[in-house]
């Protein structure tokens, strides 16, 4: 799928912001893409599921829809050439990640791990070297990271270590951006009432758990700062604590 914007879409949104957002159709990545929408944004959404994609970008003004897996390098390098018509990116959401099934160490099978690495680290990488071209002074990043990039869960090794991996590069890149005025966050969300939950623990206490529409606001506030001011991180957690 290409990016095509209808000309009364392209004519009202000539001068907002453009921003990406992967991982799209559900969860946090949808709240964000929604409070953005709200703010004036143009965004360009990506995932997998191209036919949702579509419902979605439908419904939110301004808004194309791009289906993109990011772990395919050719498939990424498509994304970054659609893009490039556009000329710039002031925004870049790197939300898509998986967390693969509960399972031990001892018994972790290496395709599992590999699927894991290479949608939340690799992937991210990919996105994030395909668009950075297009950024320029002002523009930011935002890395979805979770709590786990700083807090290991049993079972669950390779979401694990992709996430504290990913704190790594978001850290760096975050180094390596500040001539270029380039603003890169770490969101660090907690239990947040998402569709994950009914994979790993039906019965979930959803309310007690982060709205995602509560990340969404709060990532779109940190990525309308002046270019004065700079979140680095975003940690966001229930209130109760621990659930």
């Amino acid at each position: 799928m290409g990016l095509t914007f209808p000309c009364y879409s392209f004519r009202m949104a000539a001068r907002a912001k453009i921003a990406v957002v992967t991982g799209a159709t559900r969860g946090i990545g949808l709240a964000i893409a929604e409070q953005l929408s709200q703010r004036g944004f143009r965004l360009i959404l990506v995932g997998r599921d191209e036919r949702l994609l579509a419902k979605i970008a439908a419904r939110l003004p301004n808004s194309t829809a791009h289906a993109c897996d990011i772990r395919n390098p050719e498939s990424v390098a498509r994304l970054g050439a659609a893009l490039r018509k556009l000329r710039r990116v002031d925004v870049l959401i790197n939300n898509a990640g998986i967390a693969g099934p509960l399972q031990p160490i001892a018994t972790l099978d290496f395709a599992t791990w590999c699927e894991v690495v290479e949608t939340n680290l690799h992937g991210t990488f990919l996105v994030t070297t395909a668009i950075l071209p297009l950024m320029k002074k002002g523009a930011v990043i935002v890395n979805n990271l979770s709590v786990a990039a700083r807090t290991s869960f049993p079972d669950m090794a390779a979401y694990n270590a992709s996430k504290r991996g990913l704190l790594g590069f978001t850290d760096t890149l975050r180094e390596e951006m500040r001539e270029r005025k380039i603003r890169v966050v770490a969101l660090l969300p907690g239990a947040t009432d998402t569709a994950i939950w009914k994979q790993f623990w039906p019965n979930a206490p959803r309310r007690s758990m982060v709205a995602p529409d509560t990340v969404g606001r709060l990532v779109a506030e940190a990525v309308t700062l002046p270019l004065n001011a700079n979140v680095e991180e975003i940690v966001i957690t229930p209130s109760a604590g621990k659930l």
